[in-house]
């Protein structure tokens, strides 16, 4: 698959919805809700991409459901169950010079104010307050910062192109 064609995971069809055709949808975007406002919808069955389109989708109590154009019954939409939901990246809303889809934060090492590595970003996860980098250093598995994402704080500076982000936080901590 060239670049071109790579797909951003965004969800999965989860199960039907009533006798019409719609599909409960697990979504992994952030509102919950957005995965409706992409269209085309690339769903994955049998390691084949296949391009549809969405008719309507919205909340439907805690979960999102959704209408895909030639799904009409729920036997069809049974057969969607289990795939996978991705979209291209051009698709993705451009952003403020100052934000970042986290996607782009994964692998990126991470130096503080002295000079010292700290090792690259796992993940991210989210807390009440803010989000959080998970840092770990490939040769001590065991050592790793969680560092708050707090730009202009703990958070200095973002270098996609160098693939560093520059904290203030002390090595031992």
């Amino acid at each position: 698959m060239s670049a071109t064609d790579e797909k951003l995971i965004v969800g999965k069809i989860s199960g039907v919805y009533g006798v019409k055709g719609w599909v409960k949808v697990y979504s992994e975007t952030e509102p919950r809700e957005g995965i409706t406002n992409y269209d085309p919808w690339y769903i994955k069955q049998g390691g084949h991409w296949r391009e549809v389109h969405i008719e309507d989708g919205r909340p439907q109590a805690k979960t999102i459901i959704a209408k895909i154009k030639g799904c009409d019954d729920r036997d069809a939409a049974m057969q969607l169950t289990g795939a996978v939901i991705g979209i291209q990246q051009d698709q993705l809303q451009a952003l403020n010079n100052d934000e970042f889809y986290w996607r782009d934060l994964v692998g990126l090492r991470v130096i503080n104010q002295e000079g010292i590595e700290l090792g690259t970003v796992q993940r991210l996860f989210e807390t009440g307050a803010n989000d959080v980098l998970v840092v770990k250093q490939q040769a001590k598995e065991s050592k790793q910062h969680l560092i708050p994402w707090t730009l202009d704080q703990a958070v200095l500076d973002v270098d996609l192109e160098q693939g560093v982000i520059q904290v203030d936080w002390d090595a031992d901590f």
